[in-house]
């Protein structure tokens, strides 16, 4: 590790008023993307801006029809909030799944969503729900929100503070994970929510998260898990490794998709 400087902020303001005049601080939510790569030294802010502290950013609400979840929000604060399992059971579902009971007390959704991490289980959810990004700035549709692999619409100074979800009549998450990192080869997440429907795929895509349109039809029509029967995506664009080649994640989006579904409908 090497020099810098921390601070602890208590306000929103604060936080962003530390970011303009450090141009290359680092935001630390969890810290378990950014401490590794600080150690590795393939990142080396001059300072880092601890967000535990800040005020308003914890906590899950029902708003309307829809559920509010403040960006430094655990993991397993979501999983467990009585509101979520209620209100969005398949959402509830997705932290649960996420890494180790270490990763989900201290990892939060604010900073699983600034990452997107390609293999992450939150970015699926977010676009498979049509969720809301809210920001110290504005409010960014999760369609427009993520750009690309550790790619998204944030701009400089600018700050996560909550996640707006729509309360989906059905809705379900599905993945095959990394033995070892819990991380998803492929994840997918369905929702139903009047005429709406959405499919998004995580852990497949060479350029991160993204929906099916071409499942989404198909389940407007009827939504069972034999709707999607036979159909698949094309392998071109998919993500190959040592894991597991571009035809074998395309095969799973399909499987997993009708698993969903079959879930969301149970």
């Amino acid at each position: 590790m090497y020099n810098f400087t921390f601070h602890r902020p208590t306000t929103v303001r604060q936080a962003a008023g530390l970011l303009a005049k450090n141009p290359d601080a680092k935001l630390l939510a969890g810290g378990h993307s950014l401490i590794p790569v600080m150690k590795q030294r393939l990142a080396q802010p001059s300072a880092l801006i601890d967000l535990a502290k800040v005020e308003g950013l914890h906590g899950v609400e029902l708003k309307g029809r829809s559920v509010v979840v403040g960006a430094m929000t655990t993991h397993s604060d979501v999983a467990n909030s009585p509101i979520m399992q209620q209100a969005l059971p398949g959402l509830a579902a997705v932290p649960a799944a996420i890494g180790d009971p270490q990763v989900r007390h201290m990892g939060t959704i604010g900073g699983s969503i600034a990452n997107n991490d390609p293999n992450a289980d939150y970015p699926a959810a977010c676009l498979g729900l049509g969720a809301t990004i809210i920001t110290n700035k504005r409010k960014i549709a999760a369609d427009d929100f993520f750009t690309g692999m550790f790619s998204t619409a944030l701009e400089d100074g600018e700050i996560i503070t909550k996640v707006s979800f729509p309360i989906a009549k059905k809705a379900a998450y599905e993945k095959f994970k990394h033995p070892a990192s819990g991380f998803a080869l492929v994840g997918v997440f369905v929702s139903k929510r009047g005429p709406e429907i959405r499919v998004a795929v995580t852990g497949a895509g060479a350029n991160g998260v993204f929906r099916v349109k071409s499942f989404e039809e198909a389940l407007k029509r009827r939504f069972a898990a034999k709707s999607l029967e036979g159909m698949t995506i094309p392998a071109t664009g998919m993500n190959s490794d040592i894991h597991a080649s571009a035809e074998y994640r395309a095969h799973l989006v399909g499987v997993l998709a009708r698993r969903a579904v079959a879930k969301a409908t149970a």
